[in-house]
């Protein structure tokens, strides 16, 4: 027991020591935030050192690594701002960053928790980001009036959602992937890429309980050339949701549920955009277990002219899902906000269901709202089989115009 404690004390001046050593020139520069003063005690405000770790990396003349070691670490709303002078800085989380509780007071001006900005070549991989909103929703749940709301760093929410927190914000960026992330418990989105190109999100993990509100999984809004790979997302709403402004977008292997589905929408609400488009976007093989919505296009009525066309979803597996397929151009989540009442003005064309299969929760399995004004034109229909309860489930169409090719089931109503 004498020499426990002197070979402890040596053990530890030993790790103090690497974390100074001097980065392998070859694997080019690494900063480790506890250098800079960050702790690994999930108690300790380590805003500072992750931004100073940041600042550092972002001026290296040579690719920069951004080391997170394990540990929790709290750190409030912080923005790694570029450009930065060698291009492509790694951030790379071994831990699990946590958000401050705000069911006491306190909020961000931005809306924003964890985000990357005016960066280009980044790399965020690895790592768990704790939103810590379940304190919040239990707030809100109660009724008080102090629980915060911070604005909001997206412009189309809808007409229900307040302004809490998103975990993590990509934003003005090109050639990003955010790598094996995991994030839990965001009070708002858990994952947004914004005015943004050449973004992939590969192996993402969203959790947060089916009650949550408006904690959409993936948040796509005014980007391109995003992809989507290997994502498991369960939550209390979209699994994917895709805004306006958006193209060039695929989105392959998603798990979902709970949540609402993978959504394009709402569109036709926003104020500022003067045509609200989404275009050439691909969802294949999906899978939807226990989920409001399978394959959704969402617009609200108004006179918000805009579209959606060139849309493929392919590959899909309904496990207990109440709208299998639908696109609902009279959307209105919350028929006390006061509704638009007007036909909408976006129109959708060229959406191909091909190889949907399995059960419906409800009778009406296919279920194509669309606009009086603006009718849907060019909906394929291909290789489609959706029951209910085991028998022939319903299909259900307005102001819609389209074909069918091969086994569709339930029957078309084109």
């Amino acid at each position: 027991m004498a020499m426990a404690k002197p070979l402890l004390r040596l053990l530890l001046h030993l790790h103090a020591a690497l974390l100074f050593l001097p980065a392998d020139p070859a694997a080019g520069a690494m900063y480790n935030v506890v250098r800079y003063g960050a702790r690994p005690d999930g108690a300790t405000d380590s805003s500072g050192p992750f931004l100073r770790a940041w600042a550092d990396a972002c001026l290296s003349r040579r690719p920069a690594t951004v080391f997170v070691p394990p540990g929790r670490f709290l750190v409030g709303s912080a923005t790694f701002s570029g450009p930065c002078r060698g291009g492509a800085v790694t951030f790379a989380n071994a831990g699990t960053v946590v958000a401050p509780a705000r069911h006491g007071g306190g909020s961000s001006s931005s809306g924003r928790w964890i985000t990357f900005e005016n960066v280009e070549g980044l790399r965020v991989t690895g790592g768990t980001l704790d939103g810590n909103g379940r304190a919040l929703w239990a707030c809100r749940k109660r009724g008080h009036g102090h629980c915060p709301a911070g604005a909001s760093a997206t412009q189309n929410q809808d007409a229900n959602e307040t302004n809490e927190m998103q975990s993590l914000t990509i934003s003005n960026s090109r050639d990003v992937v955010v790598d094996g992330v995991r994030s839990v418990d965001s009070e708002m989105f858990h994952v947004v890429v914004i005015q943004s190109t050449g973004v992939t999100l590969r192996g993402v993990t969203v959790q947060a309980p089916a009650d949550s509100p408006n904690t959409d999984g993936i948040h796509i809004h005014m980007s391109s050339h995003v992809a989507v790979y290997d994502a498991r997302v369960a939550t209390g709403d979209d699994c994917v949701s895709i805004g306006p402004g958006n193209s060039h977008l695929w989105i392959e292997r998603v798990a979902c549920g709970p949540g609402h589905g993978i959504s394009i929408g709402s569109l036709g609400k926003q104020q500022g955009m003067a045509e609200e488009v989404v275009q050439n976007v691909t969802v294949k093989t999906a899978w939807f277990t226990g989920t409001t919505n399978g394959l959704r296009i969402k617009t609200w009525g108004g006179s918000k002219r805009g579209l959606v066309r060139g849309v493929t979803f392919m590959d899909a597996t309904m496990a207990g899902v109440d709208n299998p397929i639908i696109i609902d151009q009279n959307y209105c989540p919350d028929a006390d906000a006061g509704c638009p009442t007007r036909s909408s003005s976006i129109k959708i064309s060229g959406v191909r269901y091909v190889g949907i299969r399995g059960s419906s929760a409800t009778p009406v399995a296919v279920n194509f709202d669309c606009s009086r004004s603006n009718p849907c034109s060019g909906i394929s229909m291909q290789d489609v089989a959706l029951t209910y309860r085991n028998r022939a489930a319903k299909s259900y169409c307005r102001n819609v115009q389209g074909t069918t090719l091969g086994l569709v089931l339930p029957r078309s109503c084109f």
